[in-house]
């Protein structure tokens, strides 16, 4: 296999990336390599490591999100879908960043295993396409319970390109979650400076 099979590509808003590997075929397989730490450390410019994997399984219609970390809980993390597809949206809700309030879409399709990597701050929201979709999360350490932050994927002032043609699947936290501006106005939101700073943080903490 090619030594770069993995092409990394910084989207329209700074830290996020897509993640594109390339199929190599033999008579009876098509593999594809969907992680390389260098190639990823070396595409996005900053140290990163898979250490806590985790996976959502949803039917169709299934809505998640704007989920982002922030504070001790921020850390990048690394998405791709296993199994059926969704629509992946990134959304900048760093306070101070210069694309705040801007998004990025990408399809994710197990067919095509293509990743999505969002650094710190970043928030991310996914629509489930197809029943037993299965969108992966991978990051350098596990999720703090109770921290981070969540945003309504439905906003209207952020105008995420859902395509809904009917209501969407969501959990009572989703449905129930602030919209961007009443976020800012209680102080929920991480600051885009305070993110910055924690790229070259240790990819590997705790335990």
């Amino acid at each position: 296999m090619d030594r770069h099979s993995l092409e990394v590509s910084e989207l329209g808003l700074p830290g996020a990336f897509l993640l594109t590997p390339r199929a190599v075929t033999d008579e009876v397989v098509v593999r594809y390599e969907t992680f390389r730490q260098d190639d990823v450390e070396n595409g996005t410019g900053r140290p990163f490591a898979i250490r806590y994997s985790d996976q959502s399984a949803a039917r169709r219609l299934v809505l998640r999100g704007i989920h982002g970390s922030a504070g001790e809980d921020a850390r990048p993390r690394l998405f791709d879908c296993v199994k059926g597809s969704a629509v992946h949206v990134v959304v900048d809700l760093r306070v101070g960043s210069p694309e705040y309030g801007r998004h990025e879409v990408v399809r994710l399709d197990h067919r095509d295993t293509c990743g999505v990597f969002v650094s710190e701050g970043l928030g991310h929201a996914w629509l489930a396409l197809e029943d037993d979709t299965v969108v992966a999360c991978h990051s350098s350490r596990p999720r703090t319970p109770g921290s981070g932050y969540t945003v309504s994927a439905l906003d209207p002032a952020l105008a995420l390109p859902w395509g809904l043609t009917q209501a969407p699947v969501m959990s009572d936290e989703d449905l129930a979650a602030p919209t961007a501006a009443e976020a800012l106005a209680k102080g929920l939101l991480p600051a885009y400076e305070a993110c910055l700073a924690l790229h070259d943080r240790p990819v590997l903490t705790g335990d």
